[in-house]
């Protein structure tokens, strides 16, 4: 997670009278003269700098550590529940200690992050009703034990095994050449992991089951083994508590057979990724998940969801179901990835990485136990587009979450038995998907402060599960800091 930023501040630094080279061509404009003090803070890695030299004597010795600040002003500007914003903030806190450095074996790395996140009102739930949410720091107010894992690997880094409190989003489905925790292309969530693969979190109104994802900022303990027996694959697979602690403060570490477990297997083949490969790099990934324990039918289960929404509003009617729903033995998905290189501006040495970057992702889920049955997102990524603004990125993405055919069926029905007995429909619109499409950018201010701006067209919000939204323009301004 550490950025390198040297060339990004071409503007800012101007002010102190720094002449440029050529970089490009290497011929020199002006002989540079030294860096002056001001230059020197905006370059440096963190803005409390390397606190007297001891940052750096602890990596030499195999410690190293980082605090990063998130504040985001999500904002509904039109449509969706009601207008207005909310403030976020999130304190993110990592510490790795290295083996080889710090006694002398190689291949091991202890991990401990930790999350404060601080918003009061959850903005999606209170402001747009979508199911994918706008902004990456939409989650309830907590002081989180993240993560706090143990990995070794062997022969050779071939074989790799992870354990502890893990994160399923730092391993499985990770796109490594358009997004990552350093580098946020996008703010809506699908885009950091697709709402695709939180089918298995109980669903709005259903009889509450006894399962969820660990995924950012929630951990569970697992383990992860990853094999990689060549420069062109690897393969890996994981298994998780099915039900992650999700309480405020939640550090409870519970395994019940009530809760089952969570398991990923996932394969990648790596596109010019060699030493001497030639091409744009990319990965091709295919994998999917199953989690062991039992999950309500959906046809079934929106009856009862329907039931309870009525009494948990007040509406005058009769229930519809015997208040149950039968169960269905297990929860699977299926999905593929692809995130690619397309075209370098400089060779594959820069820092930067400019260049133009894509991805592409689709995933499938059974219709009969799950909310969502179909997602497809993809986008472009152009990072260092303006010129002196090489770090910078500029991003474009789209994400369709088609909702399931089997609630969709079981709402025209519901509303055939409210016409046929006289009363009016309960859904004037059937659930069919959500839409989101994204515009961002990124502007890297100085190595430690970056600010980002996302406008969002979010279509049919909540799908139409329970009611039929308005379609939602959202902004979402973010910044980061690193300390």
């Amino acid at each position: 997670m550490k950025i390198k930023n040297t060339n990004c501040l071409a503007w800012l630094v101007g002010l102190a009278g720094i002449t440029w080279c050529d970089t490009a061509t290497g011929s020199e404009v002006a002989a540079e003269p030294p860096k002056s003090e001001f230059r020197r803070f905006l370059e440096q890695d963190y803005l409390l700098g390397d606190w007297g030299g001891l940052r750096t004597n602890l990596k030499d010795r195999g410690v190293d550590f980082e605090f990063v600040y998130f504040g985001a002003l999500p904002i509904n500007l039109e449509g969706g529940i009601k207008e207005g914003s909310v403030l976020e903030g999130g304190l993110m806190m990592l510490m790795d200690l290295y083996s080889d450095k710090l006694v002398g074996y190689g291949g091991g790395q202890f991990h401990v992050g930790g999350l404060s996140i601080h918003n009061g009102p959850e903005f999606s739930e209170n402001y747009i009703g979508d199911l994918n949410k706008v902004s990456l720091l939409d989650f309830p107010d907590t002081w989180q034990l993240w993560e706090l894992w143990y990995e070794q690997k062997f022969w050779g880094n071939k074989v790799a095994l992870k354990f502890g409190q893990l994160a399923i989003d730092r391993d499985f489905i990770v796109p490594e050449y358009y997004n990552s925790l350093a580098g946020l292309s996008f703010l809506n969530q699908t885009f950091f992991y697709p709402t695709m693969a939180f089918n298995v979190y109980d669903q709005p109104y259903f009889p509450v089951g006894h399962h969820a994802l660990a995924s950012t900022p929630y951990g569970a303990p697992g383990v992860r083994l990853r094999l990689d027996p060549c420069q062109h694959a690897y393969f890996q697979i994981g298994a998780y508590d099915g039900n992650p602690d999700r309480e405020e403060g939640g550090t409870n570490i519970k395994l019940s057979s009530e809760e089952g477990a969570l398991i990923y297997a996932e394969l990648t083949l790596k596109i010019n990724q060699s030493e001497h490969a030639e091409g744009p790099p990319g990965n091709l990934k295919l994998g999917g998940y199953y989690h062991t324990d039992e999950f309500f039918d959906m046809y079934q289960g929106a009856f009862v969801a329907f039931d309870n929404y009525v009494a948990a509003n007040g509406i005058p009617l009769p229930p519809l179901s015997g208040g149950t729903a039968s169960e269905r033995e297990g929860n699977y998905g299926i999905y593929f990835l692809a995130d690619q290189m397309f075209w370098r501006e400089l060779e594959k040495e820069d820092p930067a990485r400019q260049g133009l970057a894509g991805f592409f992702r689709v995933a499938f889920a059974p219709k009969d136990r799950n909310l969502a049955q179909f997602g497809i997102d993809g986008g472009v990524v152009y990072k260092g587009l303006i010129p002196t603004r090489d770090w910078d990125t500029l991003g474009l993405a789209a994400s369709y979450l088609e909702i399931s055919d089997d609630l969709r069926r079981a709402q025209r029905d519901i509303n055939g038995i409210i016409t046929g007995a006289g009363g009016p429909a309960a859904f004037s619109k059937l659930a069919d998907h959500e839409t989101v499409i994204e515009l961002s950018y990124k502007a890297q201010l100085t190595a430690w402060w970056t600010l980002q701006t996302s406008l969002q067209r979010v279509f049919h919000p909540g799908g139409r599960v329970t009611t039929n939204l308005p379609d939602a323009w959202a902004l979402v301004l973010q910044t980061t800091l690193r300390f």
